[in-house]
């Protein structure tokens, strides 16, 4: 957990995705599209990746993927995502947390 919590501290928009989630793709392409740039661990391809997916889980990330966080704090996955997209929430979070400047 605590390195988990040193991770997402250490940028204001962290995901952790698999490579094969087309809802990890779908999240990154909505970030990308707003012009934020944020940091993506592919838990299938990093080392210690099962453990920090065990981590999101008793986070209580279910799925585990994506987990998306702004700001250091844990916001959700895809519909939590696009719901705060849809309420037009999530930009000012992004613009809140250094990872929107316009």
């Amino acid at each position: 957990m605590e390195r988990l919590s040193k991770m997402v501290s250490e940028k204001p928009v962290v995901i952790f995705s698999k490579s094969s989630c087309c809802m990890s793709h779908t999240v990154r392409s909505l970030f990308s599209d707003f012009g934020v740039n944020p940091t993506v661990y592919e838990l299938d391809e990093i080392p210690r990746g099962r453990e920090i997916e065990q981590a999101l889980s008793r986070l209580g990330c279910s799925p585990t993927v994506p987990a998306v966080f702004i700001g250091g704090e844990f916001v959700g996955g895809a519909n939590e995502i696009m719901s705060l997209h849809l309420k037009r929430s999530l930009k000012p979070m992004l613009k809140s947390a250094g990872a929107l400047w316009v």
